[in-house]
């Protein structure tokens, strides 16, 4: 890669993770929205794009440097309360992040096309127009606070903003005075900010006036909790912190004298010279280090305010609503909708230090074990003919042992390192689905739960699309609109739940929808319609054979174009790319109930675990993360119906195929066969074998020449005693087995 081509590499996955952490913030207001937004959130917003602005004026990309100057300004008027958080500033922002994305996009192929140049110029003007002032007040709330002038007049303009809110609103508002030593003062007050957080709202940190001792320093906080003065108390248990309550005078109550002591002569520039910096740029407040164990003041009992409702960013399960989108009118300036990939524009995964050290102390290992056997190969050459003692073949099998823990030690660590949250994809498809709704006219709550479980990077890019198509389609297809969700007797809002967990070495990912379900009799009807399937076929099929003809190439049943559906495609696009995956997708519905997709993963695809299989005196791979089960049949349990093979399998009719009359191998008498039961996408396949040899890590590599347009196979690899095996591709043989049958009828 060239020096230009590695800067423009490490921009994109910098912005990146800029824009998810973006994201993630704006996620969380629209989870909140018609309620009090948690400053924190908008912080993050405001930091983001500060932060976006200076990466990509340094790296030279100009249209994303002044788009994240005009959404800074915006936010910056929002966070010090200068404009009010409405739908009209909330819908621009996702708008803006729609931007950043396509911008990036283009940046990424070191691209700037003139139409998306123009839109960026639009959603600066929209942003810099955007909004109106908060209503006037006609007394200051801050006059009702017994704070001395002399503290208020060190409090920055957004710390100043931040309290003025708090008083408005009625929280209780705390002096949080705490004492540490010079030494690792910055430590201490860390851990204090870490257990407040979770409490409230740290407003301002201001060195104390009263000393912390000879060898120590004194911070007083003002603090805005959420909680009672009693678990305020029990939570700062073990600090240093002690606990006073600031007085907030009723409307035109006089003054009682300020709340700070404030040492006589002391002049205002003071105690501005020992102020500590309280950007809230500046302190990386999400460490968590242990907290020191002092005592505590006795807190005195005070009526708390009603703390605002608060909501949490990410908690498990994940829950967006989405409001009125039917009524809600699409802002001008706003872009029309596109058909976007959320698929990531970087290869690049972050990897913990602590992962790289062990991976170095394996490779380390395993040039002791080398050394070894080296020696042990000299030891051997030198003997010439002479027979090896039993003494050298048990080092020689204990080394190999030794080799081989070492290796599946390595081989999972590398694996590890290579393993994201499936959340990543979540989060992006939360703030798709909002727009979703607006075009279909829906009101939908979005419940999204198991981000934490990891799959390989790879098998993550990839999923994204298919998700978003069965997002599209439980949204366009299966939730109804409020007024028939009503009429049905349902909640006016219909329900949409994505969910992942880790079973094994798979990962089942379920998108579900409480909308009316499929109606099979359309799908029976549209099938035969447009030649899809015959009527004998229609006719002999179960029901779960009758919804999987929703996964054919041009189904819909939808009879006119819009811009999510009614084109025959999404269903198709999901079974060919969780074909790619070896996934498997089951689903199941119920009409008036609604609709659940089942996905099967493998965790990863790197290196795959393979059933070695022996038909006609040749040797296959069979990739293992595709095998359902492993059945020993007779040649009579094997029935013909319909002039196609098939087996019955605890009451339902399973496809045979024999492996080594698709491959015109001379085949062999036996009185049983294995019958290996392979799944993929929505499809099940019963392949005949003869022998089974057991299972083998194998690395598969492709196929060149004629070679590579050979039908049911993917590859080849080694198995370890220099012998080439050819490797199955369990989705070509599927749909060789469908094939047959259609061609039968």
């Amino acid at each position: 890669m060239t020096p230009g081509g590695k800067a423009l590499a490490e921009f994109v996955a910098e912005a990146t993770e800029i824009l998810d952490a973006l994201g993630r913030d704006l996620l969380a207001l629209d989870e909140a929205r018609g309620q009090e937004a948690d400053p924190e959130h908008i912080n993050g917003i405001f930091r983001a794009a500060h932060s976006l602005k200076g990466l990509s004026g340094l790296f030279g990309q100009e249209r994303i440097s002044q788009l994240a100057h005009a959404a800074e300004d915006l936010l910056d008027r929002l966070r010090l309360g200068r404009l009010t958080l409405d739908d009209g500033v909330l819908d621009t922002l996702v708008d803006a992040l729609d931007t950043f994305q396509a911008l990036l996009g283009e940046a990424s192929r070191s691209e700037e096309g003139p139409e998306l140049t123009q839109r960026t110029r639009a959603m600066e003007e929209r942003m810099a127009r955007l909004g109106s002032p908060p209503p006037a007040v006609e007394e200051d709330p801050l006059e009702r606070l017994e704070l001395d002038a002399t503290v208020r007049a060190v409090f920055t303009e957004y710390e100043e903003h931040r309290l003025r809110e708090n008083v408005r609103r009625g929280v209780a508002l705390w002096r949080v005075r705490a004492a540490f030593d010079l030494t690792d003062f910055d430590q201490g007050l860390a851990d204090l900010n870490a257990r407040l957080k979770p409490l409230g709202e740290v407003i301002s940190t201001l060195p104390s006036s009263r000393p912390g001792g000879v060898n120590g320093i004194a911070f007083d906080l003002i603090f805005g909790a959420k909680v009672g003065a009693q678990a305020l108390k029990d939570s700062l248990q073990g600090t240093p912190a002690e606990l006073s309550p600031l007085s907030v005078r009723q409307p035109g109550e006089a003054s009682a004298g300020p709340a700070f002591d404030v040492p006589p002569g002391r002049e205002e520039a003071d105690v501005e010279a020992l102020l500590v910096d309280t950007d809230e740029e500046a302190p990386d407040e999400d460490a968590e280090p242990p907290v020191t164990s002092t005592s505590l003041a006795t807190v005195p009992a005070v009526p708390v305010g009603s703390p605002p409702r608060m909501r949490a960013v990410a908690p498990p399960p994940t829950v967006v609503g989405l409001q009125a989108a039917a009524s809600a009118p699409i802002p001008a300036g706003r872009p029309k909708p596109e058909e976007t990939s959320l698929r990531s524009l970087t290869q690049t995964v972050r990897v913990d230090i602590g992962r790289l050290d062990g991976l170095i102390n394996m490779v380390g290992e395993l040039l002791l074990i080398k050394a070894n056997l080296q020696r042990l190969a000299e030891t051997s050459r030198q003997d010439g003919t002479v027979a090896l003692s039993k003494l050298f073949g048990q080092e020689l099998s204990r080394e190999t042992r030794q080799l081989e823990r070492k290796l599946e030690a390595l081989q999972e660590g590398l694996l590890e390192a290579r393993m994201v949250p499936v959340g990543q994809v979540f989060d992006k498809l939360a703030r798709l689905v909002r727009k979703i709704a607006r075009e279909a006219g829906k009101e939908i709550d979005f419940v999204s739960s198991g981000g934490e479980v990891e799959l390989d990077k790879l098998i993550v890019e990839e999923l994204s699309d298919p998700l978003m198509h069965l997002i599209r389609n439980a949204i366009d297809h299966g939730a109804e609109g409020p007024e028939a969700r009503l009429g049905a007797g349902k909640g006016r809002r219909a329900v949409v739940r994505l969910r992942a967990e880790q079973k094994g070495n798979h990962v089942v990912i379920s998108v579900s929808d409480d909308g009316s379900g499929i109606d099979e009799v359309r799908v029976r009807e549209v099938a035969l319609a447009r030649g899809l399937v015959t009527p004998s076929q229609v006719s002999e099929m179960t029901r779960r054979e009758l919804l999987n003809l929703i996964f054919l190439p041009g189904f819909s049943t939808r009879s006119s174009v819009s811009s999510l559906s009614g084109r025959g495609v999404g269903l198709d696009v999901v079974k060919n790319n969780l074909g790619n995956l070896s996934g498997i997708i089951d689903v199941w519905s119920e009409r008036g109930k609604g609709t659940a997709f089942h996905l099967t993963l493998p965790v990863t695809l790197a290196i795959v675990r393979a059933l070695v299989v022996g038909v006609s005196g040749r040797t296959y791979a069979v990739p293992l993360n595709s095998v359902l089960e492993i059945l020993s049949v007779q040649p009579r349990d094997i029935r013909t119906v319909e002039r196609r093979e098939v087996l019955d399998l605890r009451g339902q009719t399973l496809p045979f195929l024999r492996l080594g009359r698709l491959f015109h191998l001379p085949e062999r008498e036996v009185n049983r066969y294995f019958v290996v039961v392979v799944g993929l996408a929505q499809q099940r396949l019963g392949i005949a074998v003869d022998e089974l040899f057991g299972q083998q890590d194998i690395v598969t590599k492709p196929l060149g020449g004629r070679l590579s347009r050979v039908k049911g196979i993917s590859g080849a690899t080694d198995l370890g005693n220099r012998r080439t095996v050819l490797v199955l591709d369990v989705a070509e043989l599927l749909e060789e087995g469908i094939a047959q049958e259609r061609r039968r009828a």
